[in-house]
């Protein structure tokens, strides 16, 4: 097996350590703490890399340390350094249209207006990559969906939080393990969020 890389969305900075949209930074970080792996800046691009080994797969970890809206030229040059091939790699992040704790995993298809998808398919030129979305949701109906993913996580969120990280976890493991039709068997059917919405 290839080298693999997991490719987590989110913002750099203090500001948005805690917020929703960083979700995909938080499952990386969570699967970096299980291997005692650290991240440290990466050489050849604008993030911060962690080199773990999952089974028998070396696994490159890595987050981008652009803006969202900047991190496909991030993901594109990650993966030509790595020589990572396109099955191999994986982008995790957060969706505002998943209960909070609900899984899925896609091939490919619509941004769905994520900033982070449309700057990895505009860099890419090309839809079909795989990903984790991690659900965050629901949007309240008088909120902006901008400003709430931006924020902190309720009370009721962070408590179920460690729970889906975890389950991304494993969720990755089996990606990695198994290939993209096992794991997305298992977790799309969703059982349940790890919270209620």
């Amino acid at each position: 097996m290839g080298v693999a890389l997991l490719f987590g969305l989110g913002n750099p900075g203090k500001r948005y350590e805690g917020t929703r949209h960083n979700v995909g930074w938080q499952v990386l970080q969570a699967l970096a703490r299980t291997e005692g792996a650290e991240f440290r800046p990466a050489r050849f691009f604008e993030g911060l890399e962690a080199i773990v080994r999952v089974g028998e797969r070396a696994v490159r970890l890595v987050l981008p340390t652009t803006f969202m809206n900047l991190c496909g030229p991030v993901y594109v040059r990650a993966r030509e350094v790595y020589e990572v091939e396109p099955k191999d790699a994986l982008v995790a992040l957060d969706d505002f249209m998943l209960p909070f704790g609900r899984l899925r995993f896609r091939e490919g298809g619509s941004s769905g207006g994520h900033n982070g998808l449309k700057s990895i398919e505009g860099a890419l030129g090309a839809a079909e990559y795989a990903r984790l979305r991690v659900g965050i949701g629901p949007v309240p109906p008088v909120r902006d969906p901008a400003g709430f993913v931006l924020e902190a996580y309720d009370a009721e969120q962070r408590k179920a939080l460690p729970e889906t990280l975890e389950r991304a976890v494993e969720a990755l493991r089996l990606w990695l393990a198994q290939g993209f039709a096992a794991a997305a068997n298992k977790f799309n059917g969703g059982g349940e969020p790890a919270a209620a919405p």
